[in-house]
């Protein structure tokens, strides 16, 4: 007469048992979070009372038994982080009532079977980080309950089939890093009312497609493509954005006062491209309040110029900065005084930016190589407890190192003028 069964977050091992099929009126079965090994059971379809399934984060092996049909009050399945193998069986199609269906970060392969379109409750759908092949199906456009497609990270080739226009409850979707071969997002993408859309390293060329300025996207990831050209002035019309990763592509010249208007812009990636000009526009933006403060910001890699703008510490939209990435840019000038200002700032990268003057201080993880920098290393700094990254190398820093608990390489301090003190050899002088 057992009806739930919860045993997740324990050290339980071995196999799930052939017996667990003997539990007719279970409808609530919870092993997740284990170190289960061995196959899923065939006896497992016949749990027809069972309404949520949770196998995720054990060490399952085998492949998933076709009996899994036999699971037709099955509602919500988590079978993540395993390492299951195989083809999804096309009984899959028969789970009517599912409504949640986590797959992601296994060992599957084969093709996606064409009757996962028949499951037409399903609201979530997550396969990322397997091993599946083949185009996606045209049959996924029956899906029209369908809130969440996340296919990321397999080896997907292929048309995308214009019947995933008809998704028409699709608010986020993901195909990042599959081999699409993509060249452009296809126009019919318009017609979704998307809030999530991320197709990083699928073959993307050329310049962004025009309908975006029209688009509603609060996360919009294409990173990792071909993509070339300047931003259109018209990406200032995007002013639901809050996290934009056009990273690892040939965007150039420089950033528009446009960007100004991304009033909820929070996480912000424009590593190795090919920008010029000044960062001070990124820095000025407009917020909404209590929405548009920075939470990240990454830009290295690329040829801005400086000075950076001395108020930046001072800047309403840097208030809550954690991470602020400005590395191997010919950005000269000085560290503002005001960077000290950024209470929230845990993570300062500025290698090889031309930078010269004082380290700032209240800072957690510190990159500053490669730089003129000069004066002494804080001793407020080097002995904070969080301090996780610190490297001042080739710099003109000169004086004591303060004492200081982080386990700190000799690297990080090497080729300064005159830094002495554990790590590097004592101040004293004979």
């Amino acid at each position: 007469m057992l009806t739930n069964l919860d045993l997740h977050e324990n050290s339980f091992n071995g196999s799930i048992p052939e017996s667990i099929g003997n539990l007719k009126n279970l409808n609530y079965l919870d092993l997740s979070s284990n170190q289960i090994t061995g196959r899923i059971p065939e006896s497992i379809g016949g749990l027809s009372s069972l309404e949520q399934l949770s196998l995720n984060q054990n060490m399952i092996t085998g492949s998933i038994p076709s009996s899994f049909s036999g699971l037709i009050s099955l509602q919500f399945c988590l079978m993540s982080e395993n390492k299951l193998t195989r083809s999804i069986p096309s009984s899959i199609g028969q789970l009517s009532s599912i409504q949640r269906l986590f797959l992601e970060n296994n060992q599957l392969s084969g093709e996606l079977p064409s009757s996962i379109g028949n499951l037409t409750n399903l609201n979530e759908m997550f396969f990322s980080n397997n091993n599946f092949t083949g185009k996606i199906p045209p049959s996924f456009g029956n899906l029209n309950n369908l809130q969440i497609l996340d296919l990321s990270r397999n080896r997907l080739s292929g048309e995308l089939p214009s019947q995933l226009d008809k998704l028409q409850q699709l608010q986020t979707l993901d195909l990042s890093f599959n081999p699409l071969g993509l060249t452009s997002i296809p126009n019919w993408f318009q017609n979704l009312k998307l809030f999530r859309l991320a197709l990083a390293n699928t073959g993307m060329e050329g310049q962004l497609p025009n309908w975006l300025s029209s688009s509603s996207l609060s996360t919009l990831d294409l990173s990792s493509n071909a993509l070339t050209g300047e931003l259109p002035r018209w990406i200032g019309n995007m002013t639901s954005l809050s996290f934009l990763n056009l990273s690892n592509n040939g965007f150039q010249p420089s950033i528009l006062i446009e960007f100004e208007n991304l009033w909820h812009l929070v996480d912000l990636d424009l590593h190795s491209n090919r920008f010029t000009g000044s960062l001070n526009t990124l820095f000025f933006k407009q917020i909404q309040l209590p929405l548009g403060h920075y939470n990240s910001i990454d830009v290295s890699n690329n040829m801005f110029n400086g000075p950076i703008d001395e108020s930046i510490g001072e800047r309403t939209a840097m208030d809550y900065i954690t991470s602020l990435e400005l590395s191997n840019n010919p950005l000269g000038g000085t560290i503002p005084k005001s960077i000290g200002k950024l209470g929230r700032l845990q993570v300062l990268k500025l290698v090889e930016t031309g930078l010269s003057g004082m380290i700032p201080v209240e800072l957690t993880s510190i990159l500053l190589s490669k730089n003129n920098l000069s004066g002494s290393i804080p001793e407020n700094v080097i002995s904070l407890k969080t301090l996780q990254e610190f490297d001042v190398s080739n710099n003109r820093l000169y004086g004591q190192i303060p004492p200081h608990k982080a386990l700190i390489p000799v690297s990080s301090f090497l080729h300064n003028l005159g830094l002495c003190g554990a790590p590097l050899p004592s101040c004293k002088r004979s």
